[in-house]
């Protein structure tokens, strides 16, 4: 897997803060300021296996939830 980018790590982290999971209305809260595009970040976090959320895009209503691995 490449590099994680700065966004990336902020969502991780932002995860990481809430026990591993956070629906996705309050991480678009939480990342709103810092940038834009969480979706295609969750998207491409998910191809790589670091979070799972129900479908390919998540929706308002889904549930973020960080894989069980380890990064820095």
């Amino acid at each position: 897997m490449k590099e994680l980018n700065d966004n990336e790590k902020f969502v991780i982290k932002k995860l990481k803060e809430n026990n591993n999971r956070m629906s996705y209305k309050t991480l678009q809260t939480a990342c709103e300021d810092k940038f834009e595009g969480l979706r295609l970040i969750l998207k491409k976090l998910k191809e790589a296996g670091i979070v799972d959320f129900e479908g390919i895009i998540p929706t308002f209503t889904s549930e973020i939830i960080l894989a069980n691995i380890t990064i820095d």
